[in-house]
């Protein structure tokens, strides 16, 4: 190891230290779930960071310059994906105003079943990001309007969540357009395609179940449908508020069509989504007869309307910027927190800490995949958990003669996967902001997302699917995995 490196190793704080700051967080989050149900995710990632400088300062001399360059660092990485999911907020109301949201649900009530909803809105989900990419785009279209679905078929609002949730994070796990497919091709240096069908012997069986799962459990939601009078209520109701004949109802989609449309052809996410926003406003006006004061009220503080119905208000009086401040304000915290712990060398301290011990195959997948499980515990990105471990551990698998697409997938297999269930990850926060469910309501369905890391793991023990190149890569002697811990 050069000099350098073994400084910036010696620079980092010490490993008990790292580990009572991880266990502080731990704690009180446990401790609030044990005493109350629910914990205090503001104050608890607030305290946290707190506890964190200090500890930091008290015992390794941390100056603060290093903190604020970590919180700096944090909400920069946060700072456009919060921008567009403020943006969301004020996209949902201006589709609820157009016409947009009201004829997905209107039509979806006539069409859809209850005993294959949850199958279908997974499988819908999957498609639209295969397409596009975005599972976070995905969710803000097709799950928003899923949802009102859902909830005029009587299927509780957290399996339908958990259906979106594991059918979007499935196309964008597979998806050549994906961000973070790219990102863990890119990381660990794959063939992007190659990387696709390493994914894909874990997330396709795991996505199998998961179908499986949510089709016997629907099997009781036998309702009437769209015969039903509940339902027949609802469909009354929409008709008399918002004007869906065939041809205002074709217009009304031409929002989720730009949005589709831009996310294929690669356009800004953050101008994909404001435009999405001012078209559907620009529609709400002309053809559901609402003037601009209307549509800033509405996309500033949410869709309201009293229709006579309480289910119909239920499922359309939603959105606006300043709904979505609340789930903002724990993004900047959690990545702030994450960012801190990135900076000051915490999350490079750690890691180090586990990689002696990855010795043969299986051990180095499964330490790959608990340092993935760590970092966006840590972090609450699902970048930096991607990036910090597989640029960590790729010189293990060029050692043991592993192919990279094993490591690349192992990126996607852990961090990627609890992304959408920790209350404070930037994934969880986007999802239940959107879909309006709490994280901890329907992370116990997302089925997909706790069995592609069992399955992955399965492989690691068994070697299945755990190929060799056929020549290992050259492997310098100071180039091991604690050197690459300390860039």
């Amino acid at each position: 190891m050069s000099k350098e490196k073994e400084k910036n190793l010696t620079n980092q704080p010490p490993l008990w230290v790292c580990i009572v700051i991880v266990l502080f967080l731990v704690v009180a989050f446990a401790a609030q779930l044990i005493a109350v149900g629910s914990p205090n995710v503001h104050m608890t990632l607030a305290f946290a960071s707190v506890f964190a400088v200090l500890m930091l300062a008290i015992f390794n001399k941390t100056p603060f310059s290093v903190v604020e360059e970590g919180i700096i660092h944090g909400c920069k990485i946060a700072t456009v994906s919060m921008m567009i999911l403020m943006f969301i907020g004020v996209m949902i109301p201006a589709w609820v105003a157009a016409g947009t949201i009201p004829t997905l649900i209107y039509y979806g009530l006539k069409v859809i079943s209850p005993s294959i909803f949850l199958v279908t809105a997974m499988l819908v989900c999957s498609l639209a990001t295969l397409c596009t990419g975005t599972s976070w785009g995905t969710a803000a279209t097709f799950g928003v309007a899923l949802m009102g679905i859902g909830g005029g078929l009587s299927v509780p609002a957290p399996m339908t969540a958990a259906a979106v949730i594991c059918g979007a994070i499935f196309g964008d796990k597979l998806s050549p357009v994906s961000d973070t497919v790219n990102l863990s091709a890119g990381t660990c240096e794959v063939d992007i395609f190659q990387h696709i069908k390493s994914v894909a012997t874990a997330t396709v069986p795991g996505y199998a179940i998961t179908l499986v799962i949510f089709g016997v459990m629907e099997t009781k939601y036998k309702g009437n449908g769209a015969d039903s009078p509940a339902v027949q209520a609802m469909l009354k109701s929409l008709t008399e508020h918002f004007n869906l004949s065939p041809i205002h109802a074709l217009v009304s989609l031409i929002p989720m069509i730009l949005i589709l449309y831009m996310a294929v052809r690669k356009k800004n996410s953050l101008a994909t989504v404001v435009a999405s926003a001012m078209v559907a406003m620009i529609i709400a006006i002309l053809m559901q007869g609402y003037n601009i004061l209307d549509m800033m009220t509405y996309m500033n503080d949410g869709f309201k309307i009293e229709s006579g119905n309480a289910d119909v208000d239920k499922l359309l009086n939603r959105g606006g910027l300043q709904s979505m401040m609340w789930t903002v304000s724990i993004g900047y915290l959690g990545l702030s927190y994450g960012g801190i712990l990135e900076k000051t060398g915490v999350l490079n301290r750690l890691l180090f800490s586990i990689s002696s011990i990855t010795k043969n195959a299986r051990n180095l997948i499964i330490t790959q995949m608990v340092a993935g499980f760590l970092t966006i515990t840590l972090s609450a990105s699902p970048y930096v958990s991607i990036l910090i471990p597989g640029r960590m551990f790729i010189n293990g698998y060029k050692k043991l003669g592993i192919k990279k697409t094993v490591a690349s997938r192992t990126c996607e297999h852990s961090g990627i996967c609890l992304d959408p269930l920790l209350p404070w990850s930037l994934g969880a926060v986007y999802f239940s902001g959107v879909l309006g469910v709490k994280t901890l309501e329907y992370a116990p369905y997302c089925f997909m997302l706790y069995i592609v890391p069992i399955i992955a793991i399965i492989y690691a023990i068994t070697g299945l699917f755990v190929w060799k190149e056929d020549e290992p890569e050259a492997f310098e002697e100071d180039d091991d995995i604690s050197a690459v811990a300390t860039e």
